[in-house]
């Protein structure tokens, strides 16, 4: 069917640019300039769409081996894994010297799983702090504006742009560099992962804090709005970051939502003592 498109689109501008050369020679000519100006940056973006597309298939593909090799301990499978790892992240300034570290002992170990853990350690901490920051602080973002906006529609609007802009960031994080169809491929990965993980529910822990807490009572509606769609906003990232991320968690403890979201919890009651704290003070002064 695409096939068919292309050669219909193809077969509509040779007949634009014969039309064009009847009616005049420099028409014609600029037509046709035009035609291979557009055919050229065609050929540009799909190529960078088919490049975006490859790199998260073998992010995929280095995540599922690593998992094998951790489950199966086998050296030839770690090495794979940690060697695709590597040309996964080469592009990577900061990471320069873990890769080095990761160079070295990669002849030293045996054990695949051992492998596998070496290079999540040196290579995927500082990558995993820097992505539980993007998500808090797109939980953050998300909280207020649902807060303080007056009409729903926003709301959804906001919600839907900082979903696409965190799983893009998080994907550039970790080396995937998605165009347009490889963000769409990934928020389908990431909705696929929600409905296997349990969907957009918030966990007993972090509700039993909320509860405790007493947000019902300190809170309006719109402000617990808020709390809640950012605590939503913060589950879609730990989904995000399960997607993107080249290896899976083993070595290295799997974030919460208690771990990125815990602050929008913490936040009211931390402005609600600060007055509380400055009334004993002024009648000292008194």
């Amino acid at each position: 069917a695409s096939g068919l498109v292309a050669l219909g689109i193809l077969l509509s501008v040779v007949d634009l640019v014969s039309d064009l050369y009847g009616r005049s020679g420099w028409l014609g000519t600029l037509g046709l300039v035009l035609a291979a100006v557009s055919a050229v940056a065609f050929t540009v973006v799909a190529g960078r769409e088919a490049a975006s597309l490859l790199r998260l298939k073998a992010i995929d593909q280095t995540r599922d081996r690593a998992a094998g090799a951790i489950a199966s301990d086998d050296r030839a499978t770690g090495r794979a894994a940690v060697g695709e790892l590597l040309a996964v992240t080469k592009q990577m300034p900061a990471l320069a010297r873990a890769r080095v570290r990761v160079q070295f002992h990669l002849n030293e170990i045996i054990d695949g799983r051992d492998l596998v853990h070496l290079a999540e350690r040196e290579l995927m901490t500082s990558l995993d702090e820097e992505a539980c920051r993007l998500v808090t602080n797109a939980a953050k973002r998300v909280s207020v504006v649902t807060a303080v906006s007056p009409r729903a529609a926003v709301d959804m609007l906001f919600v839907l742009i900082t979903a696409l802009g965190l799983v893009r960031r998080l994907a550039l994080l970790y080396g995937g560099r998605p165009g347009a169809l490889g963000l769409a491929r990934l928020m389908r990965h990431v909705v696929s992962h929600l409905a296997v993980t349990g969907g957009l529910s918030v966990g007993d822990g972090v509700v039993q804090q909320m509860i405790g807490q007493g947000l019902a009572a300190k809170v309006s509606a719109k402000l617990g709005e808020g709390v809640l769609n950012g605590l939503l906003t913060a589950r879609l990232g730990l989904a995000a970051i399960d997607v993107t991320r080249p290896l899976p968690f083993s070595a290295l403890k799997r974030p919460t939502l208690q771990d990125l979201a815990g602050g929008l919890l913490r936040s009211p009651e931390r402005a609600d003592a600060a007055p509380a704290g400055a009334t004993p003070r002024a009648a000292t002064a008194e």
